[in-house]
């Protein structure tokens, strides 16, 4: 069937802006990342997560032309990597450790990036004063960059990635050396250009994943292990049900009469009060407590569902959860 197109009366969808088909590279004989396909939505925050040297950066530097593919194939806003000039004019890369010439002053630095894009005189301050804004370093434009701090360093390098306007931000541990307040700081940046942009974010903080991605998908060892939204990797990962219930007295009684009647239930006592699980992520724990309690004159006093956390969904789909050799 032909693509609809607008104006014909039917809706119009563009696209994937990210679009990997069995995306494979080796190193000598080794695979750093086999078969991998995913796509990336226009407007949507993809995270990427994976133990060292699951194959994230490796990824990156495929999708933004660094390095080829030794198998497979891949486009950027409809545009395969094999035009890879094309490719580089619709990306902005941040890479772990952001490229700059420390002997220059800020403003500099960012007129020599803007005039590598081609950016016309006419237009480029005006971008660097957007940029400036956007990364907060306006008050930073005039100091050499091998004076300021980690996190100023990466906000150059941020707004550098950016002063061409590209439609996709591909982003490998922007936050990597940061301290706390610098990491919330990027943190609440990639939030906002998440509202504009197409954003792809490597990153080892889970937290940070999960505060600002729509999605997400884990590599481990070159491959893709899930991908899909907190909720639907924790489903994916046989997190189960989780509950947290809280007793006037004791609740042994309604504990025992609830773990008789399932064998896959786990009863087990905590400070906090009884945790109870099953694998079944749609099994009735709210009703089967509360109708234990009825039963054995139990009164509840607090009845929490438990929520598998990311890190637990990291640990069960990647080989961190598992011993090594």
């Amino acid at each position: 069937m032909p693509a609809l197109t607008p104006g014909c009366g039917h809706q119009y969808n563009p696209p994937p802006m990210i679009q990997a088909e069995r995306l494979t590279r080796y190193f000598n004989d080794s695979a750093a990342v086999r078969d991998l396909s995913f796509h990336v939505s226009h407007g949507e925050v993809m995270g990427l997560l994976g133990p060292n040297g699951a194959g994230k950066s490796t990824t990156m530097k495929m999708l933004t032309c660094y390095l080829p593919p030794s198998h497979g194939s891949a486009s950027v806003d409809g545009v395969p990597l094999e035009r890879s000039l094309e490719v580089r004019r619709r990306i902005g890369y941040l890479p772990e450790n952001a490229p700059t010439y420390p002997d220059l002053d800020v403003r500099s630095h960012l007129v020599f990036v803007g005039r590598m894009h081609g950016l016309p005189r006419a237009t480029l301050q005006d971008r660097i004063r957007e940029m400036s804004d956007v990364c907060g370093i306006r008050q930073v434009l005039h100091r050499r960059i091998d004076e300021l701090s980690k996190g100023y360093r990466q906000r150059v390098g941020l707004a550098a990635a950016m002063l061409h306007d590209p439609a996709c931000l591909i982003l490998d541990e922007p936050t990597t050396g940061l301290d706390p307040n610098q990491i919330i700081e990027i943190r609440q940046l990639i939030r906002r250009l998440g509202e504009r942009k197409t954003v792809l974010l490597s990153s080892h903080v889970l937290s940070e994943v999960e505060a600002v991605c729509d999605r997400m998908m884990i590599l481990d060892r070159g491959e893709l292990r899930a991908l899909g939204t907190s909720a639907e990797l924790a489903r994916l990962s046989g997190g189960g049900a989780g509950m947290l219930v809280r007793f006037t007295g004791d609740g042994q009684p309604a504990m025992a009469r609830l773990a008789g009647e399932d064998d896959e239930l786990e009863v087990e006592r905590s400070e906090d009060g009884w945790l109870i699980r099953h694998p079944d992520p749609d099994f009735p724990l709210g009703e089967r407590v509360f109708r234990a309690a009825v039963d054995t004159s139990c009164v509840i006093v607090e009845m929490r569902r438990q929520q598998t956390s990311l890190e637990d969904v990291f640990r069960r789909m990647t080989s961190e959860g598992e011993d090594r050799a």
